[in-house]
């Protein structure tokens, strides 16, 4: 048996099912519902997986639990400790603090802070330390050798995907044999246990898996046959930047998972947008995932299927939700930025946004520019930023004003 095949058999279909029954009075069971407008989006009979309304705002709770219910007495007394980029550090500082477990939490120095006040607030000890996973976790190791504590991974234990497994199992009793299930691939613990506990029971379910093209580890580990590190660069799916796949996670997965595919930031933006409008839902980047391959046309086979998106964290910091919020606007043609020249005159800037106003758009923001507007001192130069309907309709605003005597010299819908 290779070693890949012995880490393959570490988690079963067995650990799964008593890690229901093991965290069912500390996990919440969230909803799976359907959505009319996602699914008139997609082409797709869609059901969202909620886990974003876990405690703590993620799946990985299940895991935690589970890893924390299964230390013994010493184990538990002097504690534990983990590498995590926020999620993995809030689902053990939260449930450590319920079961009286020491929690301390390594965090790369990108980690929102919002997850980091979290724990903070929870009672873990946070240190920051590194630029990613890997680099946190050698500093976590440290913290083992020198204090006795035990190292919990955040997506390799075998109890932790035994726990993450418990979400395949409630999405199966809330949606009988879907189609396919689209699963978020950080370091690939959550997709191995849905996985794992999916195929046993719906063999047809088609598992589908999505990673950040800037952090790409499980598609370059199926490329070479098992985990490789791998070069990664700031995503807005921060939870998922993991630079190497765990190795018994991949074992699992590898066989068991039928499509991966990449999506890039412009569509992980929209549908944390899209989330947001559609099913009110504040997701972050990491748990947006899911939808973002719909929006990029990958999963066009899925038409008329039904189809279940794991949404499974909603910590995001709320200035980059701001900033999200905005670029997504800008994306989907909703926003446009121009400037145009006035005449410098009294009246003249309450004309000018009669004009805009007449066509509809809204104002989000205005700027006079003088010393940098020209050597005609007659007129001065606008910067706008306005809210408009669409691409159609930004076109409508700049004709508009061109017809009324304003010069656009410069536009940009992103």
């Amino acid at each position: 048996m290779t070693q890949l095949s012995t880490l393959a058999a570490s988690v079963t279909f067995d650990d799964i099912v008593a890690a229901r029954a093991r965290i069912a009075d500390g996990v919440v069971v969230t909803p799976c519902r359907d959505s009319l407008d996602l699914s008139e989006l997609t082409g797709c009979e869609i059901h969202s997986k909620l886990e974003f309304q876990q405690r703590t705002g993620s799946f990985k709770e299940r895991g935690a639990r589970n890893a924390l219910l299964l230390l013994d007495a010493d184990k538990r007394k002097r504690g534990v400790i983990a590498a995590s980029a926020g999620n993995h550090a809030l689902a053990l500082a939260f449930h450590g603090k319920q079961l009286g477990i020491p929690v301390t939490v390594v965090m790369p120095t990108f980690a929102p802070l919002v997850k980091r006040t979290k724990c903070e607030r929870l009672g873990a000890r946070v240190i920051l330390f590194g630029e990613n996973i890997a680099e946190a976790k050698v500093r976590g190791e440290e913290y083992v050798a020198r204090e006795g504590l035990t190292y919990i991974h955040g997506f390799n234990d075998a109890a932790i995907i035994a726990g993450q497994g418990t979400l395949g199992l409630e999405i199966l009793d809330q949606v009988p044999n879907p189609d396919a299930i689209v699963v978020p691939i950080g370091g690939a613990g959550l997709i191995a246990g849905v996985a794992l506990a999916v195929k046993r029971l719906s063999p047809s379910t088609e598992i589908i898996g999505v990673e950040p093209r800037r952090c790409p580890s499980y598609s370059e580990a199926l490329k070479v046959g098992g985990p490789v590190r791998v070069q990664s660069s700031p995503t807005l799916a921060d939870g998922l930047a993991v630079p190497e796949v765990g190795d018994r996670a991949f074992a699992i997965a590898r066989d068991k998972v039928d499509r991966v595919v990449l999506v890039d930031e412009q569509e992980i933006s929209l549908a944390i947008l899209r989330l947001l409008e559609l099913e009110k839902g504040v997701v972050e980047g990491g748990g947006a995932t899911s939808l973002a391959p719909f929006l990029g046309g990958q999963l066009g086979h899925l038409k008329g299927k039904r189809v279940v998106l794991a949404l499974c964290g909603g910590n995001i910091d709320p200035t980059i939700l701001a900033r999200v919020i905005d670029h997504g606007l800008a994306i989907d043609g909703r926003l446009t930025r121009f400037t145009a020249i006035i005449r410098d005159r009294p009246g003249g800037l309450a004309a000018f946004a009669t004009v805009l106003a007449d066509t509809g758009a809204s104002i989000k923001q205005i700027q006079h520019e003088r010393a940098f507007g020209g050597p005609d001192i007659s007129t001065v130069q606008v910067d706008c930023t306005v809210e408009v309907r669409d691409l159609e309709h930004a076109k409508v605003v700049h004709r508009t004003l061109e017809a009324g005597g304003y010069r656009i010299v410069a536009r940009s819908h992103t």
